[in-house]
């Protein structure tokens, strides 16, 4: 029985190279689904693809996009169509984070108009292009479809050395709600998924916790100390395929009445 109902049904992951997409692309394959790898690192995708061709049966492909760039996302979606015709669900998943101060004394690492604008662009700008052009075409089919966006617990607690971030995902979650009234007449579902502290993956570079680290005045160490001390009534860490998971069910007819709202994956975290 295909509990879920998405075999045959296109879906596009941004970002789905690696990481939470990563997880979400094998995810959504595995349920029959056919897979739109989108993202810019083309080496990564490609061999994502390459791995769920070899283990799924559905209509796999990678396209190479700037989610910045209205006319590359516009390509990204014509090439999504060629596959069956139609994009049933989009996982709005590509985003950033540059952790920087608002003021740093010392100059070493302040937010800067070039990272402010690059996060922005990345996480604010894209999930706008991509929704955008997306739901046009889930209009003219007038089947519906469902948009996925991925925020952070980040967006509502806010995050010591990553506001620029923060400020980006808290804006994802107001947008989540007002394109859900907008699109709901359409039969378009827009939903918010926010993970807390997930397993690490390659994203959680060495450079990224050094900046982080310095921002909050600690070393590397006391960083990685800190995620153990965060309280988690779960008591672990989130895995990326109960993101995945997530997305699936919202992503499927199950969570047919689910829109305009934010899901928090995040074990019950608060902070001590």
């Amino acid at each position: 029985m295909d509990w879920l109902g998405l075999k045959g049904k296109t879906v596009i992951v941004t970002g789905g190279a690696m990481g939470i997409g990563g997880a979400c692309i094998k995810g959504l394959a595995a349920t029959g689904a056919n897979v739109v790898v989108a993202d810019m690192n083309e080496e990564a995708g490609t061999k994502a693809v390459e791995e769920l061709k070899k283990d799924t049966a559905g209509n796999h492909t990678f396209i190479r996009v700037n989610v910045t760039d209205r006319n590359s996302v516009n390509e990204m979606v014509k090439s999504a169509l060629k596959v069956t015709g139609r994009v049933d669900v989009l996982v709005n998943n590509a985003g950033i984070n540059i952790p920087r101060l608002l003021v740093d004394p010392a100059g070493k690492e302040e937010l800067t108009d070039e990272i402010w604008d690059k996060i922005v662009s990345v996480n604010q700008k894209g999930v706008f292009l991509c929704a955008q052009t997306v739901a046009r075409e889930m209009i003219k089919t007038g089947d519906g479809g469902v948009i996925i966006n991925m925020t952070s617990e980040a967006g509502m607690e806010g995050s010591e050395g990553q506001s620029a971030y923060s400020g980006t995902k808290a804006a994802v979650y107001t947008l989540t709600r007002a394109w859900a009234k907008e699109l709901g007449r359409y039969k378009i579902r827009v939903v918010g998924i926010a993970p807390g502290i997930l397993e690490a993956t390659p994203l959680r570079s060495d450079e990224y916790e050094r900046a982080l680290a310095y921002t909050r005045g600690i070393t590397v160490e006391k960083l990685r100390e800190g995620y153990k001390k965060v309280s988690i009534p779960l008591k672990r860490n989130g895995k990326l395929s109960e993101v995945a998971d997530l997305v699936c069910y919202l992503a499927s007819e199950r969570g047919s009445y689910i829109t305009g709202t934010v899901v928090n994956i995040t074990g019950g975290k608060t902070r001590v």
